[in-house]
């Protein structure tokens, strides 16, 4: 299984590395995050051991019983799903990110938890960029507004971005709303001011288009199919 995952990683670094390339980035400024979702902790203790350094979860119960079983060690952990409020203390000071902050509401309740803790919990915005009622997040006119208020609240350590786009039909399909997303992330920096660059995340791109996004300025990209095979 690692020997498996190791080429699929190393394949998926290839192509990383080349669409950075192209638009003169450097390779080293994407991080390649992989999409545990449904994967057993035997699987991801492989890929980890493959050169993983980075795995998100989608789904609490599946992250606390592989944070449980140990699973995660050697990586740094990302949620990355939607966050149910009745479940943030499940989840707050359990990752170094998480990645689906796409409400005020949501925003409030993670630095709540996060100060009872003693804690500074690092996040990213999720942006609804193409305004899907089936998907959470900010609307793109709120986000200035919601990146204020992360930067206000002492519980909370705004990190970036975050933003899955329509499912592509064709190859190319999803670039005009990465480099939309680009664009958005780029005036938070300006506008908040962050001289220290602690906003230096833009997580987005997945198995099918992860190239484009590295094209439009991702820094992380989630990668679940493209290392594991399609999921059950």
């Amino acid at each position: 299984m690692e020997t498996l995952i190791r080429a699929k990683l190393e394949q998926a670094l290839a192509g990383i590395a080349a669409a950075a390339r192209e638009v003169g980035r450097d390779p080293a400024e994407i991080t390649l995050e992989a999409a545990t979702k449904t994967q057993d902790a035997a699987t991801v203790r492989a890929a980890i051991a493959a050169g993983v350094t980075v795995c998100g979860e989608n789904r609490v119960q599946e992250l606390t019983q592989k944070l449980d079983q140990f699973a995660y060690d050697g990586a740094r952990v990302h949620f990355i799903g939607h966050l149910q409020t009745n479940k943030i203390n499940k989840v707050v000071g359990r990752v170094d990110l998480i990645e689906s902050i796409g409400s005020a509401r949501l925003l409030e309740g993670v630095n709540d938890c996060a100060l009872r803790l003693g804690r500074v919990q690092d996040i990213l915005l999720e942006v609804n960029i193409a305004g899907e009622e089936s998907k959470s997040g900010f609307a793109p006119e709120e986000l200035l507004f919601a990146a204020e208020r992360a930067m206000e609240l002492p519980g909370v350590r705004l990190r970036g971005l975050m933003a899955i786009p329509p499912v592509a039909q064709d190859v190319g399909d999803n670039r005009k709303f990465f480099h939309k997303i680009y664009q958005f992330y780029v005036d938070i920096i300006q506008k908040m001011g962050d001289n220290k660059g602690t906003i230096s995340c833009l997580s987005m791109g997945m198995s099918r288009d992860y190239a484009d996004a590295v094209r439009e300025g991702a820094t992380l990209v989630r990668l679940g199919t493209a290392l594991f095979g399609p999921r059950s």
